[in-house]
């Protein structure tokens, strides 16, 4: 199978007919399509941001792993970022601006890309935030409500949001940046955000990354907002039996009870996606600025809350990549991608 690139470059699939989710019959080829056909939607939200591969050479059923170099075995013209580690050396991230880069890592059995919420050169300066609920039951009444909260402080805040499904337990909740805060405002922002979730509705919220001390409350995890933190791409697959998809969806289909985390699948996206669109089409139309909502927030936590809430967020394990300024995007030296 080929799909040509907007250089009419046709990145051919290597054995097409590999089951990568062999409950439901879905090939390697299968997954290529799918991807190539999204492309179009897909590829604006992806474009300039460094991309973490979640690969399953032998399909979901066996041990994957997650891979953010690619100093070796990648195509001539795939473009990279070299991003400096927090202690010594560097990381090459795949960019995935054109349909053929997106080919390239189905090739590769990537099935989800991660992405950061920041692009390049800017790495340091998100355009996004994302809120992500993750529930510790399948209470989805619950979770609805959870999503329902987040979206009443933003709109308190000023914050028009999206939303998607994430194509596994929850929801991801972004609002569109105008570029002006830093990774630091950012992750201190909706970190200070969360933590006013918690305050108004304990019962509902909490933000402790230990599953064992969660109850059933939803986490709402704010940590995807630092640099080499990353979250599932939209309209990516997801390696859960059903090949679910973190699609974009409405507030009025939340509302309703009328979509769950993993309705949007590989084999039903197109026929919602005739029927809606792209959701998330007009994202980045109306960025927003974080200086007066993080005032808000800040407002309305007490200096021991506010104390600990960054001191939680600062306990947290984050990524080994620092936010230093990265290397410009570039080509890599020729060489070939490893078929598998």
């Amino acid at each position: 199978m080929k799909a040509k690139d907007t250089n009419g470059v046709a990145p051919a699939i290597s054995h097409p007919d590999k089951l990568l989710f062999p409950a439901d019959g879905i090939t390697k080829g299968e997954l290529a399509r799918y991807y190539e056909s999204v492309a179009p939607l897909m590829v604006p939200h992806l474009r300039g941001r460094p991309v973490t591969m979640e690969r399953f050479p032998a399909g979901i059923d066996k041990k994957g792993f997650i891979q953010k170099d690619v100093s070796k075995g990648f195509p001539e013209w795939l473009a990279r970022v070299e991003v400096p580690k927090k202690d010594e050396g560097t990381t090459w991230y795949p960019l995935i601006d054109d349909a053929r880069s997106l080919q390239w890592i189905a090739n590769q059995n990537c099935i989800t890309p991660h992405v950061w919420v920041s692009r390049v050169p800017e790495l340091h300066v998100p355009d996004v935030c994302v809120f992500d609920l993750d529930p510790s039951t399948d209470d989805f009444e619950t979770l609805r409500k959870a999503a329902l909260a987040v979206r009443a402080l933003l709109d308190e805040l000023g914050l028009p949001s999206f939303v998607k499904t994430s194509g596994s337990k929850g929801y991801h909740i972004v609002v569109a940046l105008d570029g002006q805060s830093d990774a630091e405002v950012v992750g201190t922002f909706t970190h200070g955000a969360g933590a006013v979730l918690v305050k108004r509705h304990p019962e509902l919220f909490t933000q402790e990354f230990i599953k064992a001390d969660r109850g059933n409350r939803v986490l709402v995890d704010t940590g995807r907002n630092w640099p080499g933190a990353t979250f599932a791409a939209v309209y990516a697959v997801r390696p859960k039996t059903g090949a679910p998809i973190s699609a974009p969806c409405s507030w009025e289909e939340i509302e309703a009870g009328a979509i769950q985390p993993r309705s949007c699948t590989l084999r039903n996206l197109a026929a919602r996606l005739a029927a809606t669109g792209d959701l998330w089409k007009t994202l980045h139309e109306h960025p927003c600025s974080l200086r007066e909502p993080f005032a808000r927030v800040r407002a309305q936590l007490s200096d021991d809350d506010w104390q600990e809430a960054n001191a939680a967020r600062v306990r947290r394990p984050k990524s080994r990549s620092a936010p230093r300024a990265p290397r410009a995007p570039r080509a890599a030296r020729p060489r070939s991608a490893k078929k598998s």
